[in-house]
């Protein structure tokens, strides 16, 4: 059983969510998100707070419950506040500039890396070695981070390459001879 499930979603002032047909709406301030909800699981309202129960008493249909719960949560947070993701470049050479929708990366490679931003996130350089991604949409920043990242993944070695910030990467002891 979902303990995560159980709990009441709690709507700030500014966010209104609708449920139509399998579709759950969450709108705000920073745009509006939306959700597919699965067959199993209803969606009621109590008070001005929205419950997420499922349908049966069966464990899948909690998982279901869970899931879709945690999910409206954060797009509730991603309209009404955002999210904010940052990266480090580590390393000598290693810039990072941004230039309207496109991020160009200088990380050690014989060309600039040229990364085209989707809608919806944007990017700020306050250092060239520091990246900010702001976004409503919880999952695709964390998606668009993680391909950032994968351009020049952090080596073990002199802990060079894209991180995220605070980060710890586990360092390796170079050969002996």
């Amino acid at each position: 059983m979902s303990r995560l499930a159980k709990k009441p979603l709690q709507l700030p002032t500014d966010v209104t969510l609708r449920v139509e047909d399998k579709n759950v709406t969450v709108s705000g301030q920073k745009g509006n998100l939306q959700v597919l909800m699965n067959t199993l699981v209803n969606i009621n309202s109590v008070d001005g707070c929205y419950l997420v129960e499922p349908k049966t008493d069966n464990k899948e249909a909690w998982v279901q419950a869970g899931t879709l719960r945690a999910l409206i949560q954060n797009m509730i947070d991603g309209v009404s506040k955002g999210y904010e993701r940052r990266l480090d470049l580590v390393g000598v050479g290693y810039r990072a500039q941004c230039k309207g929708s496109t991020i160009s990366l200088s990380i050690g490679y014989s060309h600039p890396v040229d990364y085209p931003l989707p809608d919806g996130v944007s990017a700020t350089t306050p250092s060239q070695t520091e990246i900010v991604l702001t976004c409503n949409d919880r999952q695709l920043l964390g998606q668009v981070a993680a391909e950032i990242r994968a351009l020049r993944p952090p080596e073990p070695y002199k802990g060079k390459g894209i991180q995220y910030k605070g980060e710890k990467i586990h360092r390796k002891e170079a050969k002996k001879k």
